[in-house]
């Protein structure tokens, strides 16, 4: 029985994804690096320690990997002012919080990203902990971050809230189950190939449905 209900945050509590594609695409391309922003999609979730040799090979980040996650926080940093939090992405962390689960924010995201997003989801008050690309040495789809995540609370089991394969990939890597959403762009067979127990549309088809999955009430 899961105690901790692990969040990721771009993509599934905030409407970040299609920004973090288009800002790699433009760092990328600083460095005569030219790639389809469709294939950038496809490896959005990962960490930027992971993501430049996925979609480039071992010799780009060699060379340049450190310069184009410079590059990527100098293109994403125009972003923050229209990104926006998913409709039910507060609420979802209340009904949670209210069933009894501790929450956990697990973020790769810089910290001050992180800080600006609880701030949009109005987060604070509810998550017991979080994380940020401080806390790390490997992202995802490495299962550091969240067996980091459950680390920070005093829970014994979690279950992992994401948008991405790589959010999936990462958590059964840390022995959870994942409970997906597609607000990150990505298909239900890709979510339940990667290991997603349960698919939903939307946060609210989420909070609508929690009860049939590990997050439900519990019983008296």
């Amino acid at each position: 029985m899961a105690d901790t209900a692990i969040f990721d945050v771009d993509g599934t509590l905030v409407d970040t994804n299609y920004q973090h594609a288009l800002a790699w695409y433009r760092a990328f391309r600083r460095f005569d690096v030219v790639l389809p922003i469709w294939r950038i999609h496809r490896a959005i979730g990962m960490g930027g320690d992971q993501l430049v040799a996925s979609l480039t090979g071992d010799d780009v980040e060699k060379d340049h990997g450190e310069a184009l996650r410079d590059a990527w926080t100098e293109e994403f940093e125009p972003f923050l002012g229209e990104v926006k939090p998913f409709d039910g992405a507060h609420d979802l962390l209340v009904e949670v919080k209210k069933r009894g689960f501790q929450v956990v924010l697990a973020s790769s995201g810089k910290s001050d990203h992180v800080e600006h997003f609880l701030d949009l989801v109005d987060a604070r008050d509810l998550a017991d902990a979080w994380t940020t690309s401080d806390d790390v040495q490997a992202s995802k789809p490495a299962p550091d971050l969240v067996e980091t995540a459950l680390d920070r609370v005093p829970g014994s089991s979690g279950i992992m809230i994401g948008d991405s394969p790589w959010d999936a990939i990462a958590a059964a890597k840390a022995d959870m189950a994942t409970i997906a959403v597609r607000t990150g762009g990505f298909s239900a067979e890709e979510l339940r190939d990667a290991g997603a127990s349960r698919v939903f549309d939307s946060l609210r088809d989420l909070i609508a449905g929690l009860d049939d999955t590990p997050l439900a009430r519990p019983r008296s």
